[in-house]
C-alpha cells in the first residue's frame, strides 16, 4: 500500500526470525534429512521372487507363474506407512509347466498379452496393523486394461541389502474378462507375492 512517496511495509515482513523460527527450520531440515537416509529406492527383481496364482480347472487346483518383475519400490522401514509400491509382472511369462496350456492363456480370451503386455499394480497407502510383523496394503491392479481395488496385508523382511514383500490376496478373473464364461475354471484365484527388491 502506497503511502505519499514512500511504502508501508506488511507486519509479517517486519518480524525478525526469533529462536522459534530458527529451531522450526533447523527440525525441517534434520526431518528431510532424516527421511532421505532411510527411506530406500528399490527394484523389484525375478532373482528370489515369485509371483504365483493358484486357480481350480475342474475342481483341481492349477498353479502358475509369473516373472519378468520391473518398476520401483520406496520403502523407509522407520515410518513403513510412507511407502509407495509401483509394480509390473511381464504378462507373456506366464508359466504353469505346460507349454499348449501357456499359450493358450496368452491368447485373447484370457490374458491377450499381445495388447497388454503387462500386468500392473500402484500402491495408494500402506497402513500398520494390529501385528508388529505385518502392514496392509491399498492399491489398484490393472489386468487386461481394467482396475480393480485390492488390500491385503503383507510383511517386510530385510533381506541381502534389500526387503522381501510377501503377502496374498484373491481376485474374481471375471472381473477381468480373463477366461471368459468357462464352466470348468473357478471365477476365484489366489495371488501370493514372494517379492525380492534391492536398491537400485
Amino acid at each position: 500500500m502506497i503511502v505519499g512517496k514512500s511504502f508501508m511495509i506488511p507486519a509479517w515482513n517486519r518480524i525478525k526470525p526469533g529462536n522459534s523460527m530458527k529451531k522450526f527450520l533447523t527440525t525441517f531440515i534434520f526431518s528431510s534429512l532424516t527421511a532421505l537416509v532411510f527411506a530406500q529406492t528399490l527394484k523389484p527383481v525375478d532373482e528370489g521372487s515369485k509371483v504365483k496364482f493358484v486357480i481350480k480347472n475342474f475342481g483341481i487346483n492349477t498353479g502358475g507363474t509369473f516373472s519378468g518383475l520391473n518398476g520401483t519400490i520406496s520403502f523407509d522401514p522407520a515410518n513403513p506407512t510412507a511407502s509407495s509400491f509401483d509394480v509390473s509382472a511381464d504378462a507373456k511369462t506366464v508359466d504353469t509347466d505346460i507349454e499348449a496350456r501357456d499359450n493358450h492363456l496368452r491368447k485373447e480370451e484370457y490374458l491377450n498379452v499381445e495388447k497388454f503386455p503387462t500386468i500392473n499394480f500402484k500402491s495408494t497407502k500402506v497402513t500398520k496393523t494390529n501385528s508388529a510383523d505385518f502392514l496392509y496394503m491399498f492399491g489398484n491392479i490393472i489386468i487386461k486394461g481394467v482396475t480393480k481395488e485390492i488390500k491385503f496385508p503383507f510383511k517386510a523382511t530385510p533381506k541381502d541389502d534389500g526387503y522381501l514383500f510377501e503377502g496374498s490376496f484373491k481376485l474374481n478373473r471375471r472381473d477381468f474378462g480373463v477366461g471368459g464364461g468357462s464352466l470348468s475354471l473357478s471365477d476365484e484365484l489366489t495371488v501370493n507375492l514372494s517379492v525380492f527388491a534391492k536398491k537400485s
